[in-house]
């Protein structure tokens, strides 16, 4: 009987201990928890019909875009003299590539062109002195040969008239033909000397000054081949980025990237020097009909992680309503959003320390 009394208590002190644990889960999970305070306080409307716009800070280009610097060839990178951070001026050297086969090229096309420029000349020289030598002393011989049969023929032949049987018709007719070959080797020599005299012939010189332009045309397209394994800067501006580096393979498409597995980095990213930072803000289309008019535009930018705050100066609207870039990664991520960009520019200083590349919160208004 006792032993039943007691696991009637310890039952109900179960019960007890349930309830008492149910009435404190219930007013434990029923509290809510304290909010935790920002980092930064979130960037606050200016305007009383404001419109807020991701923004990219860019350099100050006329395009309001980077230069972006490609090779127009595809080489292996042999030095890259410039430094991120750099001023640069418009020709300075940037990257310069492996040129050696190029340059063999270039070398053999020019040699080629001056074996043909002396062929040309040698042609327009003509006729060479030692040869017109030659020929008018051919022509002295052969007139001479061609006196001496006719002296001999005239003499038999008044012989022969004399008298038949003091030579005979035979030798006469020896002497007759020796004469017609040897007036025929002076007319010969006589028509060398004036081809001699006349040099080149007109359609020969015409040939090779064809064939030399087209040889110096040829060395000159490879000699321009061959500058362009020098990559220079084509503006005056600041080195951003350099992707290129010595060893790496590098092509006009970009150069491969390791991170992202993808060929289209460039391989300068130039700036320009400039005091002052453009912003590039991407309106989503439904919000076009709210912008202020040109004249009215203003904006003003936050950075994000402070509670700095920026006027921004209205430069110019890209009349193109294009699909959103994920300012995350440019080239491949697209959404289903069309925007319109606008552009606006602040001064940079020490104090602000913004770069390129950095996103901003930015408002719009009048």
């Amino acid at each position: 009987m006792s032993i039943k009394l007691s696991g009637t208590k310890l039952l109900f002190a179960l019960a007890g201990f349930g309830a008492v644990a149910a009435i404190v889960s219930a007013i434990v999970l029923n509290q809510r928890p304290r909010p935790q305070t920002p980092v930064f306080a979130p960037a606050p409307n200016p305007y009383a019909q404001g419109i807020y716009a991701n923004g990219i800070v860019e350099s100050d280009q006329p395009s309001g875009s980077n230069i972006n610097v490609y090779p127009e060839i595809s080489g292996t990178v042999v030095e890259v003299p410039v430094r991120q951070g750099q001023a640069v001026k418009r020709g300075d050297v940037l990257v310069r590539f492996d040129d050696r086969v190029q340059r063999a090229t270039a070398e053999q096309q020019r040699a080629q062109a001056q074996a043909a420029k002396a062929m040309l000349e040698e042609l327009n020289a003509q006729p060479r002195p030692e040869n017109l030598y030659v020929a008018q002393a051919q022509l002295v011989a052969a007139e001479a040969s061609a006196k001496t049969a006719k002296d001999t023929y005239d003499k038999q032949q008044r012989a022969f008239d004399m008298d038949p049987h003091a030579v005979s018709r035979d030798a006469l007719d020896s002497a007759h033909n020796a004469w017609l070959v040897a007036e025929a080797n002076r007319a010969t020599a006589q028509r060398q000397l004036e081809l001699t005299k006349a040099g080149a012939w007109v359609f020969d010189v015409r040939n090779q000054q064809a064939q030399y332009d087209a040889l110096v045309k040829s060395y000159q397209a490879s000699n321009t081949l061959l500058e362009k394994y020098t990559l220079r800067a084509p503006a005056d501006g600041i080195v951003m980025q350099i992707k290129a580096s010595v060893g790496s393979y590098v092509n006009p498409q970009g150069v491969y990237d390791t991170y992202t597995q993808g060929s289209n980095d460039p391989a300068i990213v130039l700036s320009k020097a400039s005091p002052y930072l453009n912003v590039r803000c991407y309106v989503d289309e439904i919000l076009i009909p709210r912008l202020p008019s040109r004249d009215q535009l203003k904006g003003q930018m936050f950075v994000r992680g402070t509670t700095t705050k920026v006027p921004l100066e209205f430069v110019d609207i890209e009349p193109y309503v294009s699909p959103k870039i994920q300012l995350s990664d440019q080239r491949l991520e697209r959404v289903d959003v069309r925007v319109l960009p606008v552009i606006f520019r602040f001064r940079n200083s020490e104090a602000l320390k913004l770069f390129p590349g950095q996103l901003v919160d930015v408002y719009i208004g009048q």
